[in-house]
């Protein structure tokens, strides 16, 4: 059945438009730079950083990594931060999440300054994004759903959107991006979360259906509209003796069941986290382009 949205297609011609704005920028004497700081040994988190600066290398960007003990105070950190914010070789800075309990993440956040802010994740980036200010970086997650529904050719005018999950990383930017009076926008949207009631009855009302609530294959056949778009974001991991680590990755959406009810949907994984990572690269060259206005 091919009603299947590829992430990783459509990441990949992201990442061609995404090189030659690089070329193009070497070419003007700026070498697109980012600094990605890792606090920890955090498995999953060296594995994100790790495919990040592979694609960046792939693509001409400069990539500086910082990995810090876990044990690394919150001073210590802020003082690495100040330092990449002073530094104007540096475009883009990612702190990668999670820290260790004893940081403040969010503090963390709101010191990368807003113009490096390559993660969308600075409250100055997060106002402009809820006001329709494009000046801003949109958080990567959310700008790279944006992009798959664009370039699937998928309407978003008056449709009815449903999000699954109200998180910080990608159910309020999600609603923030498709609320807005714009282009490939208009939508009318609608954002679930543990206390929701008649959660079955909204799902089903929904003509674009984007799960970002951390359950395993919590969205079931009978929550999906026949025809509706299923974007699933969700990676959990669950036990599986059969699999050769003991468990394997699925997402928030029962994918066999609700394929064949689909107007289209991800796959997962080859959706959404390929967009991801091309969102970031893409945002980090925005941000060398800014750097060089500003010179």
């Amino acid at each position: 059945m091919n009603n299947l949205i590829d992430g990783k297609a459509i990441a990949a011609k992201i990442h061609e438009e995404t090189a030659a704005k690089v070329r193009e920028l070497i070419s003007q004497n700026i070498q697109p730079a980012v600094a990605f700081v890792r606090v920890g040994e955090d498995p999953a988190s060296k594995v994100y950083v790790g495919m990040k600066e592979k694609m960046a290398a792939k693509l001409g960007i400069k990539s500086i990594l910082h990995i810090l003990p876990t044990e690394t105070t919150e001073e210590d950190l802020l003082k690495l931060i100040y330092q990449l914010n002073q530094d104007a070789s540096v475009h883009g800075i990612l702190v990668q999440a999670p820290l260790p309990a004893h940081i403040r993440q969010e503090k963390i956040f709101e010191t990368v300054l807003p113009s490096k802010d390559v993660d969308g994740f600075h409250p100055t980036n997060v106002g402009k994004l809820m006001l329709g200010d494009t000046d801003g970086f949109i958080p990567c997650t959310p700008g790279g759903i944006h992009e798959l529904l664009i370039r699937s050719n998928i309407n978003t005018q008056g449709a009815h959107v449903v999000i699954l999950g109200r998180g910080n990383i990608v159910g309020k930017p999600m609603a923030s991006i498709l609320i807005q009076k714009s282009p490939h926008a208009n939508s009318t949207v609608t954002i679930c979360h543990s206390h929701t009631q008649n959660i079955k009855e909204i799902c089903r009302s929904a003509d674009i259906l984007i799960a970002a609530i951390g359950v395993a294959e919590f969205v079931k056949a009978d929550m999906v509209k026949p025809g509706a778009v299923v974007i699933d974001v969700g990676v959990n991991r669950i036990e599986d003796s059969s699999a050769p680590r003991g468990y394997r990755l699925v997402g928030d959406v029962d994918f066999n069941a609700v394929q064949p009810i689909a107007g289209k949907i991800t796959p997962n994984p080859g959706g959404v986290g390929p967009m991801t990572i091309a969102l970031l690269m893409k945002n980090t060259v925005r941000a060398a382009q800014l750097s060089l206005n500003q010179n």
